[in-house]
């Protein structure tokens, strides 16, 4: 047990140090992100450096021009030395080879400025610490690129190891404060790193908790977006969305009525099937009827039609709401039409004898939603019970409709009269038997409406 405790603490100092263990998709998106952070920086750290050393290298140039006296040919080689290893650093970082190694260019761009000094004082003879050059980096990149500790005490670590091997080796060494001794430089340059790296080290935690907390954030978000999705998908499922909207929209619940003078009503029932229910299973009675009603379902939207609800083996349809439309009785008629192919079609695969009455009426309708507890759209008016008693007085594998149906339709499809017949409630009535859509007319066109709501949904 304690052996097992003792590896897991090596792997979470191995995790601190090299930043290289990214066991979740939250530490490889940090990974990500602190890369693309380091790249802005050391990009406008580069900047930083040549504009400083440019600033330098010209005032040195003003020297030897104006007043040459005061011209450095040691500090004037050094500072065009160091611009061209930062350009060379800057070339590198932006080629395709470079993209992916950002901590190699930031390493680069620190030696390029702390050791570039030190080495042409060292080829000189004279060694000598910048104490002015060396913690002004060292904070300056703690300051600008507070993340990767590991990276600045890599840097750090090189810059101290050749100037502390120079010295070991013999090389003359001078500390430019007459009062600060060799242990005292160890200490000052020592604790100068150590600052700097702590401050890069709490920064960073501080801020892979905060990337870490809006991670999970952004995931609650669109988990929260994922299920109003859902949620939004089934209310459409249940009401039309013009219906939907505005419940969602009301402050407090009230009743949806709305009045349509021109609409198509349709209903279908499967003939035979409650007899059909005793002779199989439940399972695949409900899976025979899914697949008919879902092809009737697509049928409804390719038309642009309106489901309202089925009721058993009852299947009920309306053209012309919620958004009304000037073709709502040949959309209703050509859908009665395709109902039958599909059932003729789904007989054939299945090797089933099903036929269905369907009655069409058109007329005036109020429709919308009333009640406090599940919710359906549904209409209301003569209109209806007609289409219902067209059903439910027809003639197995026949559309039968009303005189007034027939009336704005006779034009456009052929019809065969049933003549009088009497109807339940409505006495004696003519009706008619809808057979064809006439070749000459051209099919029915989607309306805007329903084709725009049938692209959201």
């Amino acid at each position: 047990m304690n052996l097992q405790r003792l590896q897991e603490w090596f792997g979470v100092v191995a995790y601190r140090l090299t930043f290289l263990r990214t066991t979740t998709p939250q530490d490889r998106n940090y990974q990500i992100w602190c890369d693309r952070f380091v790249r802005r920086r050391l990009t406008l750290g580069i900047w930083l450096v040549l504009s400083v050393y440019l600033t330098f290298a010209t005032l040195e140039l003003g020297y030897f021009l104006f007043e040459r006296d005061r011209f450095n040919p040691d500090w004037f080689s050094t500072q065009i030395v160091t611009l061209v290893l930062v350009v060379v650093c800057a070339i590198g970082f932006r080629s395709k080879w470079g993209r992916n190694r950002s901590g190699i260019a930031l390493v680069w761009l620190s030696l390029a400025v702390n050791l570039t000094p030190i080495l042409q004082r060292t080829l000189a003879g004279a060694l000598q610490p910048s104490l002015l050059v060396w913690p002004l980096m060292f904070l300056g990149q703690a300051t600008l690129i507070p993340v990767r500790w590991h990276l600045h005490l890599i840097s750090q670590l090189m810059t101290l190891t050749f100037y502390f091997s120079a010295w070991g080796l013999g090389v003359p060494a001078t500390i430019p404060l007459d009062r600060l001794t060799p242990f005292g430089l160890v200490l000052y340059l020592g604790w100068t790193c150590a600052i700097c790296d702590l401050s890069v080290f709490l920064y960073e935690r501080v801020q892979r908790s905060e990337f870490m907390a809006r991670c999970q954030l952004q995931e609650a978000y669109d988990r929260l977006s994922e299920e109003q999705a859902r949620s939004e998908r089934l209310l459409l499922n249940i009401l039309p969305r013009p219906i939907a909207k505005r419940l969602k929209e009301q402050t407090r619940h009230c009743a949806i009525a709305d009045s349509f003078a021109n609409a198509g009503v349709l209903f279908a029932d499967i003939v035979g099937f409650t007899e059909l229910s005793g002779r199989i299973s439940p399972p695949e009675l409900v899976q025979l009827l899914n697949e008919i009603f879902s092809e009737f379902d697509r049928l409804a939207d390719s038309y642009g039609l309106e489901k309202i609800k089925t009721i058993g083996d009852a299947y009920m349809v309306v053209s012309g709401l919620p958004e009304p439309r000037d073709d709502f009785d040949e959309a209703i008629a050509d859908m009665g039409l395709e109902m039958k192919q599909a059932l003729m079609q789904f007989n054939t695969r299945h090797q089933h004898q099903f036929q269905m009455r369907i009655g069409i009426a058109t007329g005036p309708v109020v429709a919308g939603v009333i009640g406090l507890k599940k919710f359906i759209y549904d209409l209301w008016g003569d209109t209806v019970n007609l289409a219902s008693r067209m059903e439910s007085h027809g003639i197995p594998d026949a559309i039968q409709v009303t005189a007034d149906t027939y009336e704005r339709l006779k034009d456009r499809y052929d019809f065969r009269s049933r003549g009088s017949i009497e109807v339940k409630g409505k006495g004696s009535m003519t009706t008619y038997l809808l057979l064809r859509k006439r070749p000459s007319v051209a099919p029915v066109a989607i309306s805007p409406a329903s084709h725009k709501k049938n692209a959201q949904e």
